[in-house]
């Protein structure tokens, strides 16, 4: 198999993890008030359990780091993937608290260590290819994510159990994905060795800013995945099969800006398409919190879908430049914050919902994003290429005809 062949399989495998991976969240979130009444959740209660999975992924994504000094990240991601989809099943499976408790704590677990080596394999990818392709891999979580709500809204319409509506998705997805992992592509042996090293004296506070950067996207992404349905059926009116769309709505307006992004970034730089991104993700939170009904609700998640895409894909793509020989190591650091925004962002939204007011909550991650703004140079400052100095020339991949990759 020559080398070209093999980046490209290993490309297409890892698309497919991150697309299950869209499918496995969006079935889970979607549903959040469907499962807070099959078990009884009470408001107060809840933001305990969406606390709960951020909480264990962080403590899995710190595992990780370590785990990977040892083992290959597609041997992590082979065994994480099946594990997040039958603890998906069975939060659809219980008839008590305590089931779902379980379940739950075992999605955070599993997740963690698949976001992390996920994200690992796709930065490693990135750099074998020479160019950006990591907004790529997002957008195909973005495609899954589309894919999972609206099978999400089928089982609100039709009123299907939870596991009814799990089952499906996890007997065809766990088998195909177990497959496509055969065709993963790690880093060489040599590039691992050297990241086994660590980030170094004061590499941490190096990482700092995209850290925040991460904790502040995740912050208003979290809001949207476990806040949308509920905001939009208890604030705004909406149906039980309406509450289903908004987050759809995101995914969508995710997958577009994400499939065009490595384009916007190449011509325009990964500074001035975070900013952004920023600034229009800021203004859908406003459009959301001031919203008189539901379908300009939807207009508000459409602009956050669109500002917010950016940003996440961008930031571990910048972690991976800032340490080339160590980025198994700051992915899995920079993962955890991904799980410190969702840790504030969910009990956050909830707790001001619950004792003020849900629109006012809206202002909160609005005025967090904005954050970005200030560190938006930590993405580097090349004006018309992605970020990878060794990115190769168009010229290049025209030149190579029926091999490129």
């Amino acid at each position: 198999m020559t080398a070209d062949v093999r980046l490209r399989r290993g490309r297409g495998a890892l698309g497919f993890s991150f697309f299950v991976q869209g499918v496995t969240f969006a079935l889970l979130v979607t549903r959040i008030p469907a499962i807070q009444d099959r078990y009884g959740i009470s408001d107060a209660l809840l933001p305990a359990f969406l606390a709960a999975v951020p909480i264990l992924a962080g403590v899995s994504s710190v595992v990780t780091e370590h785990l990977v000094k040892r083992v290959a990240p597609s041997t992590v991601l082979r065994w994480a993937q099946p594990l997040v989809l039958l603890a998906l099943l069975g939060v659809g499976a219980g008839s008590q608290m305590w089931h779902v408790a379980l379940a739950l704590g075992a999605f955070g677990l599993f997740v963690g260590a698949l976001d992390a080596s996920m994200n690992m394999l796709g930065v490693s990818l990135q750099g074998a290819y020479g160019r950006s392709i990591m907004l790529g891999f997002h957008a195909s979580y973005s495609l899954g994510g589309i894919l999972g709500a609206s099978a999400a809204w089928a089982g609100a319409h039709w009123h299907l159990s939870l596991f009814s509506s799990y089952l499906p998705a996890v007997v065809i997805l766990l088998p195909v994905a177990l497959i496509a992992s055969r065709f993963y592509v790690d880093r060489d042996k040599a590039e691992s060795s050297a990241g086994a090293k660590g980030l170094g004296p004061g590499g941490f506070k190096l990482l700092l800013p995209l850290c925040l950067v991460m904790a502040c996207a995740y912050i208003g992404d979290s809001t949207v995945s476990n806040w949308s349905a509920k905001y939009l059926q208890d604030v705004l009116g909406s149906s039980e099969q309406l509450a289903t769309v908004p987050y759809n709505v995101y995914m969508v307006t995710t997958l577009i800006g994400r499939a065009v992004g490595d384009l916007g970034v190449r011509r325009f730089g990964a500074v001035a398409v975070v900013r952004i991104g920023s600034v229009v993700a800021a203004l859908g939170f406003a459009v959301v919190a001031g919203a008189p009904g539901a379908w300009t609700g939807m207009l508000g998640f459409t602009l956050l879908g669109i500002g917010l895409c950016v940003i996440v894909p961008q930031t571990f793509a910048a972690a991976g430049r800032l340490f080339p020989g160590a980025s198994d190591t700051a992915i899995a650091r920079l993962n955890i914050f991904n799980y410190v925004g969702f840790l504030i962002g969910a009990p956050l939204v909830g707790g001001i919902g619950d004792t003020w007011s849900y629109r006012g909550a809206m202002l909160v991650p609005m005025v967090l994003v904005l954050v970005t703004l200030f560190y938006a140079r930590s993405f580097g400052t090349e004006p018309a290429r992605y970020g990878v100095r060794h990115e190769r020339p168009r010229v290049v991949d025209v030149g190579r005809g029926g091999n490129e990759v």
